[in-house]
């Protein structure tokens, strides 16, 4: 309160002592408010073991070469070369995750339209009639023309950190896309190999099959010469019938490869592949998988790229909202006309007013450092997420490199004892045949055989399944 013999402030005065308050915190503001974002030197990506040689890629089934881009045109097979293009062209996630990418990028012009000037046209009118006690007055007929333009400042760069923070998301939906597309291009290209890979149990089964059915009719003559039995007989009608068994679930597991190749090609169930059905054999490959290192994973792998965007994108709501600590400055005009009717187009009614506008509600600071606490904190775990990221993305690569090695080691073992087997069983039948061993030798040959044949069939497919998961861990495949 004003004490005797002071001079009382004007409200004019104290008015424009706090525009020019507030305009001068504007301009102390004029540089960008929050950190710019910079990726902390304590991150896991810039760890040399991060960065270097595979722990598991020193075997012999790998080479330090760059993945190519297209991985599965390693296997040199046009159907399969055919099937992931088309994947990646009609896959319904593909196209999901294509309009959340469009939607981000909206999002970015929306943000982005904040710096730009903006334009109010307004009008209106009114009847002004006094009233009094002797009756109502003839009124007057008002009216209101005029356009406002404005625009902001950005002194203290809020929208500056919006823009950043939108693109971060943008580029953190691209890289979620580009994720998707690893993920189809992987499981398009095991449908189809699982499928070709179930054709080549069948027909291994169906060999052991016909070879149990010989040596039951072989069996069955014996026991009407008189120089078998029926539990001979029984027998081998049992090993037949436990072969026959196990192609049902073939089948099944044939069709149901099918059937989701078809739906990662975007067809219904039904419209699978027909040519796939008759498939011999699956991709293979026989020369090493070429892996890269680290660096290369780092710089290839979309859900790195997509963490690490979304660290950018949290550092930038840092500064947004510690802009709202600082009044909001824009330069702004208006322009029309105002008063009777009768006066309307006279330049007397015309008025025109120019110079900067202020907004600012004084904030409540205790609540607007919270924000940017919470601002904070929020980038902090997104820092955390995209540690995690990172040393997840090497964990699959690395066990997806010894996964695959070892199998290979395991299928090479296999193949070895299914050579022998084959002598066995071979050996087994000429000499029953000729009478120089008994039938439960014959059997346990032939139960060898189809067991070293099974559990081939069975490393093979899973092998083509492990070179999948490489190649997946590797990020490959996104890259139009």
């Amino acid at each position: 309160m004003p004490q005797a013999g002071q001079p009382t402030p004007s409200p004019s005065l104290a008015g424009r002592g706090a525009v020019a308050a507030a305009f001068a915190l504007a301009l102390a503001a004029c540089t960008t408010a929050g950190p710019n974002y910079a990726l902390p030197e304590s991150a896991v990506v810039n760890r040399p073991s991060a960065q270097g040689a595979f722990d598991s890629g020193k075997e012999k089934a790998f080479a330090d070469t760059p993945l190519p881009d297209h991985w599965w045109q390693l296997y040199g097979d046009a159907r399969l070369d055919a099937f992931v293009t088309e994947a990646l062209a009609a896959n319904t996630d593909l196209r999901a995750a294509d309009a959340n990418l469009r939607r981000a990028d909206a999002v970015v012009a929306e943000v982005a339209a904040g710096r730009t000037l903006s334009t109010v046209l307004g009008g209106g009118t009114s009847l002004d009639r006094p009233y009094t006690t002797g009756g109502n007055l003839p009124g007057t007929l008002d009216y209101n023309l005029g356009i406002t333009l404005a625009y902001p400042l950005d002194l203290s760069g809020r929208i500056r950190r919006a823009i950043e923070a939108a693109q971060g998301d943008a580029k953190a939906v691209a890289a979620a896309r580009d994720n998707v597309r690893v993920t189809v291009a992987a499981e398009t290209a095991r449908s189809y190999a699982t499928a070709c890979t179930a054709n080549s149990v069948l027909a291994a089964n169906n060999r052991i099959l016909a070879l149990q059915r010989q040596t039951l009719n072989v069996t069955q003559r014996l026991q009407r010469g008189g120089r078998g039995t029926a539990f001979d007989v029984t027998r081998a009608r049992t090993a037949v019938d436990q072969s026959e068994a196990l192609i049902p679930s073939q089948v099944a597991t044939r069709t149901a490869a099918l059937y989701r190749l078809a739906t990662l090609m975007g067809r219904t169930p039904a419209d699978y592949p027909r040519d796939v059905a008759t498939c011999a054999k699956p991709p293979a490959l026989t020369r090493p998988l070429p892996i890269g290192d680290g660096t290369a994973l780092i710089l290839r792998r979309p859900d790195i790229r997509q963490a690490e965007r979304s660290l950018a994108a949290a550092t930038a709501r840092i500064g947004v909202a510690t802009a709202n600590l600082y009044p909001q400055v824009s330069l702004g005009g208006s322009a029309g006309f105002t008063g009777p009717i009768s006066s309307l187009g006279s330049t007397n009614a015309f008025h025109l007013g120019l110079g900067p506008l202020i907004s600012w509600s004084f904030p409540n600071r205790p609540v607007i450092r919270a924000q940017i606490a919470q601002a904070g904190a929020t980038a902090d775990q997104a820092l955390a997420q995209f540690d995690s990221t990172t040393l997840e993305a090497l964990r699959q690569t690395e066990t997806a490199l010894s996964a695959y090695a070892r199998e290979g080691d395991r299928n090479a073992a296999l193949r070895r004892a299914q050579s022998s087997a084959a002598r066995a069983a071979d050996q087994a039948g000429t000499l029953y045949r000729f009478g120089r061993t008994d039938f439960l030798s014959l059997l346990t040959a032939q139960a060898a055989l189809t067991t070293a044949q099974a559990n081939l069939a069975a490393s093979d497919a899973l092998l083509v399944d492990r070179q999948v998961d490489v190649f997946k861990a590797l990020g490959g495949g996104w890259q139009t």
